[in-house]
């Protein structure tokens, strides 16, 4: 019946373990070194071993030039000695991690090559991101390597929950190392359940969300040096422009900051205007109808629905008097509510 493993413990062992010996091998060696001319036998005796297992244990020890064949004893093996043969090994080791991080460094550069090579087609040209993956691995891109600000617009109240959940390990880390975080959404949110749930979970990590009745196309600034806006508002998840170019992302930031400036905190109520008694987003209602659009391009530029259109002139013609829109124009028009 074979013998049973041994645990190999001591001080010597241990050493040679932490040079990529397993223990056995270890020991077999350390046994070779003590008992010169000990054979397949002796050592599996010794050592409690199988001959096999120590059959196994030498080729370990050959392949690493710590044991030859024996000149005095055909058809055994010797130890090499520590001075000669650990001493190569070490060499060899230190020789194997130099290549190691020669290649390492090379890996490096070429990777700091890359990375350059498209920073600069960027700043030059902007670069098309086509579809949500694209998007998304960018916006896990720039949250990794945002400095000190991240601005996001976001209109609309069809936020995708699982899109939701997937942004929170981004903005986790970056509101952990202090970025500051503003994202401004639409006041249409305040009634969807999900995104003021995740507007909540922002600002008790530390971000800033504000609301307002209209809000520029969907947009993310980044360290005021680099945007992403949509190649197709109609369709955001078409993909994105990423544009760096100082003009443009200018530009971007000042329509962020006007819109910011007029928004509301997430967690506090739109007072109604006290002499008209219109809330802000009715009086936005009025304005784009003025303005020719139809309810459904009124309910979309609102983030609301048609039938939300329709109650809020409702209520705003009840308070006028008036018996139609046409009508309810000219009396709000009348009373400067415009």
């Amino acid at each position: 019946m074979p013998k049973r493993d041994r645990v190999f413990t001591g001080g010597n062992t241990t050493m040679l373990e932490t040079l990529g010996l397993s223990g056995a091998a270890a020991a077999v060696y350390q046994t070779m070194l003590d008992r010169p001319g000990a054979g397949v036998a002796a050592l599996a005796a010794d050592l409690e071993l199988t001959a096999g297992q120590v059959h196994g244990c030498l080729d370990e020890l050959a392949a690493l030039l710590l044991v030859r064949a024996s000149s005095e004893h055909p058809g055994q093996m010797r130890a090499v000695s520590p001075e000669v043969g650990l001493a190569d090994m070490l060499a060899r080791q230190e020789a194997e991690l130099a290549a190691r991080q020669a290649q390492l460094a090379a890996s490096r550069a070429a990777v700091t090559r890359l990375v350059a090579d498209r920073a600069e087609t960027r700043a030059a040209h902007g670069e098309r991101l086509l579809g949500m993956d694209a998007i998304q691995a960018r916006l896990e891109e720039l949250g990794r390597r945002v400095s000190t600000e991240c601005l996001g617009v976001h209109p609309g109240t069809g936020h995708r929950p699982e899109d939701l959940e997937a942004a929170r390990a981004t903005n986790a880390e970056a509101l952990a190392r202090g970025i500051v975080i503003k994202s401004l959404y639409q006041d249409a949110v305040r009634n969807v359940p999900h995104t003021v749930a995740h507007a909540n979970w922002m600002l008790d990590h530390g971000g800033e969300i504000r609301t307002a009745p209209v809000i520029p196309q969907r947009l993310v600034i980044v360290d005021r040096a680099q945007a992403l806006v949509p190649i197709d508002p109609g369709d955001t998840r078409r993909g994105a422009l990423h544009v760096t170019e100082p003009g443009l992302v200018g530009a971007l930031c000042e329509l962020f900051d006007q819109a910011w400036e007029t928004a509301v905190p997430l967690g506090a109520a739109r007072a109604e205007d006290t002499a008209t008694g219109l809330s802000d987003t009715e009086r936005e209602l009025l304005r784009l109808l003025g303005s020719g659009l139809t309810d459904d391009t009124a309910a979309q530029r609102l983030g609301v629905s048609s039938r939300t259109v329709n109650r809020l002139m409702a209520s705003v013609m009840e308070r006028l008097g008036a018996s139609s829109r046409f009508e309810a124009g000219i009396k709000a028009a009348h009373k400067g509510w415009l």
